[in-house]
């Protein structure tokens, strides 16, 4: 079991770790990870591990086994034995990056208020996926709209319910594709805003940035017809 330490701070870009198993592909697991691993449209982080005689390129986290974080190095990299000593860096550009995305990407549904049916995360850009027949209007009023949400600087913390709690609540579920892991006994939710400032709610386990001016300026870009009742709307940051 690897404790994810970037769930507690999303801003740590360096800790120490114990290397806790090498998986038969390569991968690394720690006791601890400030790397978060691919998933719910967030790419995984990269980055570098170093201990005392080696060092080794991370190029991407995955998830593995049960509650196990897999850190997978470079082709052909020096690996850690089992017990060492580590030192984590991610590579911290372009995790705020992706923070900065994945924040702007809560508000965009904010601003589409309509079913989410898939989303992809990059450093430069994301997207959602909307359950929307319509053309949603010109792209500049949308983006009025969400560059707004951004500049009132609002607070993005995170919660936690229960299963039972969230099943009787799924209007906080605003993914069709993508659902919000179950069966642990709780949910973490990320927040955006507080009291009569709260703008969303919703379930996530993603890296988010603290406050909403820190995504900084964004731009709608395409938007683009993918089906009968399916729209992609693209988001860049400037």
């Amino acid at each position: 079991m690897t404790q994810p330490l970037f769930r507690q701070d999303p801003y740590l870009r360096e800790a120490n770790a114990t290397v806790t198993m090498i998986n038969d592909l390569g991968g690394i697991v720690l006791d601890s990870s400030i790397f978060y691993p691919t998933g719910g449209g967030q790419p995984g982080d990269k980055g570098q591990l170093c201990w005392d005689g080696g060092s080794c390129e991370i190029t991407t986290t995955v998830k593995g086994d049960g509650d196990d974080i897999v850190l997978v190095p470079a082709e052909g990299a020096d690996l850690p034995s089992v017990g060492t000593q580590v030192t984590q860096k991610i590579d911290w550009d372009t995790r705020y990056r992706l923070m900065r995305v994945h924040t702007a990407l809560h508000l965009l549904s904010v601003v589409i208020p309509l079913p989410v049916t898939g989303g992809a995360i990059t450093a430069a850009k994301g997207r959602l996926d909307f359950d929307m027949p319509d053309h949603p209007g010109e792209k500049e009023a949308l983006a009025a709209k969400l560059q707004d949400l951004i500049d009132r600087d609002l607070d993005v913390t995170t919660d936690w319910i229960t299963d039972d709690e969230l099943a009787a609540n799924p209007q906080l579920v605003k993914t069709m594709s993508v659902k919000p892991p179950m069966g642990s006994g709780r949910v973490r939710l990320v927040r955006i805003g507080a009291g009569e400032a709260q703008v969303d709610l919703q379930p996530c386990g993603g890296t988010h940035v603290a406050r909403t001016s820190e995504i900084g300026e964004v731009s709608i870009g395409k938007i683009e017809k993918k089906g009968r009742m399916n729209r992609r709307v693209n988001l860049l940051l400037t």
